[in-house]
């Protein structure tokens, strides 16, 4: 715990109901005390108001700090900056690698400048899950588990070396090692404490489990009534260093849930709704707290599915409160009875304890969801908000090969619609068209977490197997539960062995086709693919389906439950109404409809008995070390200072904080700038930084090659985040970004200004860099979606890129821009580069200077060749002064590193 607690509102209060001298900080007290309306809240804002007055003392956290809170709590409106201090950090492997370089560099830089370097030492429980880096190369055979964690390691073992040495380098660090699950899934079936005690004095101190992670799907966690969102790497490494994140006081949206889900229904069929009208309400910046009669009736593997899909629909959070499901859960996982005791009697004498006759919190808006109105869903085929009912598919996919690019369409001319490339794979004659299933990926924690979505695939597959089914042979089938729980109670419930029989072997537990790990497609599959120029599709049931993450082949992707993505790969094309149509026919030759695969709910609940033995995940998590040899025979280091190897490809020391000055500059204008990429809207971080495969003939496989890497060694840009080299020549590199500065074109390509060359972006930056004309980037509406990648804003910054102006920001995104000291801009409401007239070839003035303040209006001038200037304003998307003093450090490692360092020069 970063700072100690002071008491200095009188809320410390004995805790009723529990064995021996357990106190906590009783927020009914400050009400009590006349200091604002506290039993009104939502619950959520009540974990963020006992962090505040917690970790009062003064100095990270003041007393006007909690005093603002709670006029802006109690007027029900109003802005107030807090510092919010977690109880603890998660990370994965993608973005804990870097997160971890950066603790490595700051102890150099430390020792570089004479410091003690143990003083680089996370103050809050660190637990990184090794879950991003397998890969589905092998699939489709009962040796595929083993092939691919073999091949695991032998690309990452120079990584794996790094988590060794930091999880002894640092007291507090924990890492679950490869092989075991995935971060959100093993954070939920394991990590989450819902209630942390500590003993404090001469008693304990009990206080509510609080988390930020370094991926945007952390709030999977909040269907167990967790609070905790995604941030970027830097923010997550300031805040494990004890610098508070400071944030804005949030408006909480409260969603009532009344029903039950209709028979044929999942919970990712509510969640890919609720995806779809929160994106259209429009919740970025916002809390969601869900509330009402409908809980009653909903399993926390629901809620938590629900949870999961948070960064689809823009929000920082969607809680569910702590009830009786909670601790049932937490029970059936496994988890002590004497903490699960501690855990509602803390929720109750705390007033965060849900029960149907609990009034209702007073939110800021309120939005209504009958769940019997829920019908079977799937969404895509670029952006997970683009819900569309099972009935409707076949349509939407049609439209969409035929509509342009801009209407998130794929263009196809008429004359290319019959398109058909015949083929043989394994010796299988087949058939490929527009709309055929190239992947069909049971995948991600959003529903492998889920016992109901997941023995329901199992029943699907196990009927159709009875009916003499098999999955066409160009359908890529891979089964990547999130924890092993999952395959035991698969194979328990003897459903397994019809998954595997239709191909849905076990690759790995990891992401794998979720993050775009999807592996290759079978040789003969991609160059029909490639020859016949066809839009092809994966189904997932994962949470991302943005243009180029799934595979650079599958050009449209579906998310899915679990039992469609069965019966789409028994369908091997989405180009089917399966509500009408038959998948499939049988040996017999009669048709199969999916109405006849489908299980009823009883054939379910029969099967969800089997996975909730306590003493199957007491097993599991017991000894999290024992399932991978091969990480195991990894040596572990023991030096205090990490050892930078010069010639590694892997793990390099980052530029941020070499030759750092002791004092930063003041912030002045940027004059004579160029317009490096002209984007358009929903720009996600892949297009940003790609995490998938990295292209031979791109500038980072040029660079790898000129070190003498094969590219069959190249791996993934994910896995390669330790170095910024590879990294900075990835930036903007997606092969599915448009650069309006080169129209007609596709991949990270611009143009060289005034020479008007066409160049990587990587080339016209190293140009742009040497010249010394700082750069820009301007874009549309959402700027940065999708996954909380810090190294979207790092590349960015290494490109030479000062700031950048956006009609709007995800909220990860642009806090990790001023992380890496990117300024980021916003036009006015109404106007856009298009409105504007700019079309990228202006030189740009932006009167930035040393007084700026949060939200302040800059002046921008773009001046064009034999074109009047064009001034206009925009909006400095820096929200709080706490951020504002990171941009003036340059970001957030300066910051903390002339922190450390003050105290010891002379």
């Amino acid at each position: 715990m970063p700072v100690a607690f002071q008491d200095r509102f009188g809320t410390q209060t004995r805790l009723p109901g529990v064995d021996g001298p357990v106190d906590f900080v009783r927020l009914a007290a400050l009400e009590e005390r006349g200091l604002g309306r506290v039993a009104h809240l939502p619950f959520s804002l009540k974990v963020l108001l006992e962090s505040l007055v917690r970790h009062c003392n003064g100095l990270e956290v003041r007393e006007e700090d909690v005093l603002a809170a709670l006029r802006v709590a109690t007027a029900g409106a109003g802005r107030a900056e807090i510092p919010f201090l977690p109880a603890r950090i998660v990370l994965q492997d993608f973005t804990g690698v870097p997160a971890l370089v950066d603790l490595a560099a700051l102890r150099a830089a430390v020792a570089r400048l004479g410091g003690d370097p143990a003083r680089v030492e996370p103050l809050l429980p660190a637990e990184l899950v090794v879950d991003h880096s397998v890969q589905v190369d092998v699939h489709g055979t009962p040796e595929a588990l083993v092939a691919n964690m073999r091949l695991e390691f032998e690309r990452n073992r120079e990584r794996y070396a790094l988590l060794k040495w930091g999880r002894q380098a640092f007291r507090t660090f924990r890492v679950v090692p490869p092989g075991v699950g995935i971060v959100h899934q093993v954070n939920l079936e394991s990590l989450a404490r819902v209630v942390f005690h500590e003993p404090r004095g001469d008693g304990i101190l009990a206080w509510p489990d609080s988390v930020l992670g370094t991926d945007s799907h952390t709030p999977m966690v909040n269907g167990l009534g967790v609070v905790g969102w995604g941030v970027g790497g830097i923010e997550a490494e300031a805040a494990m260093l004890g610098q508070p994140l400071s944030m804005l006081w949030p408006e909480v949206l409260g969603v009532r849930l009344t029903g039950v889900l209709p028979p044929g229904t999942t919970a990712t069929d509510l969640a890919l709704t609720i995806t779809q009208v929160l994106r259209r309400k429009g919740v970025v910046g916002r809390f969601v707290e869900f509330f009402g009669p409908g809980l009653s009736s909903m399993s926390l593997a629901d809620r938590a599915t629900i949870s999961n899909m948070a960064p689809e629909y823009g929000a920082t959070i969607a809680y569910f409160p702590i009830d009786a499901e909670s601790l049932a859960y937490l029970r059936r996982t496994g988890r002590d009875d004497a903490h699960v005791s501690l855990v509602e009697a803390y929720a109750r004498a705390q007033g965060i304890f849900r029960t149907d006759d609990t009034p209702d919190p007073l939110f800021s808006e309120v939005l209504n969801l009958d769940l019997a109105t829920i019908e079977p869903s799937l969404a895509g085929p670029k952006r997970p908000q683009d819900r569309v009912p099972l009935s409707g598919l076949q349509a939407d996919l049609r439209r969409a090969l035929v509509a342009p690019v801009a209407e998130r369409g794929f263009g196809l001319a008429p004359e290319a619609l019959g398109t058909r490339v015949a083929l043989e794979v394994n010796g299988r004659p087949t058939v490929l068209a527009h709309g055929s299933v190239a992947i069909a990926a049971i995948t991600s924690c959003t529903n492998t977490s889920n016992p109901g979505v997941m023995l329901m695939a199992g029943l699907v597959a196990r009927k159709a197997v009875e009916r003499g089914l098999t999955v066409p042979a160009h359908v890529k089938t891979s089964l990547a539960p999130g924890s092993r729980v999952v395959t035991e109670y698969l194979a328990h419930a003897g459903l397994l062995p019809a998954l595997e029989r239709l191909g849905f072997h076990v690759v790995g537990y990891g992401c794998t086709t979720c993050i775009g790990n999807s592996g290759p497609l079978p040789e003969p599959v991609a160059r029909a693919v490639q020859d016949g120029a066809l839009v092809v599709a994966a189904v997932l049931s994962g949470n991302r389906n943005f243009e180029g993450r799934i595979n650079p082949l599958t050009r449209a992707a579906w998310l899915a439950s679990p039992p469609l993505v069965v019966a789409y790969a028994l369908a091997g094309t989405v180009d089917v109404d399966l509500t009408t149509e038959p998948l499939a026919t049988d040996p017999s030759g009669a048709p199969v409809y999916l109405a006849e695969l489908w299980p009823s709910a009883e054939e379910v609940r029969e099967r969800v008995a089997l996975a909730e033995d306590p003493a199957v995940y007491r097993r599991l998590y017991r000894d999290l070390d024992a399932f991978n040899p091969d990480w195991n025979a990894i040596p572990e280091a023991s030096s205090l200072l990490f050892d930078w190897r010069p010639d590694s490809t892997y793990i390099r020391e980052p530029p941020f904080l070499v030759n750092l000055p002791s004092l930063p500059a003041p912030i002045g204008p940027v004059e004579d700038a160029r317009v490096l990429a002209l984007l358009g809207d929903s720009i996600t971080t892949d297009h940003i930084s790609p995490a998938g495969a990295i292209a031979p003939d791109g500038p980072a496989g040029r660079h790898l090659r000129s070190l003498g890497v094969a590219p069959r060694d190249f791996n993934s840009y994910g896995a390669r985040r330790g170095n910024h080299e590879v990294m900075v020549r990835g930036t903007l590199a997606n092969i599915r970004l448009r650069n309006r500065l080169v129209p007609g074109t596709e991949g990270g390509v611009t143009v060289h200004h005034p020479t008007g060359d066409v160049l990587s972006i990587h080339e016209a930056s190293g140009r742009y860099l040497e010249a010394g004309v700082p750069l820009l980037l301007i874009a549309g509406r959402e700027y940065g979606s999708g996954s909380s990648r810090d190294w979207a804003a790092k590349g960015t910054a290494l490109l030479g890129v000062r700031a950048v102006l956006a009609e709007s920001y995800e909220r990860i995104h642009r806090a990790n821009l001023v992380g890496m000291g990117v300024v980021p801009l916003q036009f006015r409401p109404g106007e856009s580069a298009a409105s504007l007239g700019l079309d990228g070839r202006e030189r740009y003035r932006v009167a930035l200077h040393d007084r700026l303040s949060p939200h302040e209006e800059v002046e921008v001038e773009a001046r064009g060749d034999g074109r009047a200037p064009v001034r206009f304003r925009v909006i400095l998307r820096v929200d709080t002064p706490a951020e504002m003093q990171v941009l003036r450090h340059g970001g957030v490692l300066p910051a903390v590193l002339r922190r450390m360092i003050e105290p010891t020069r002379p």
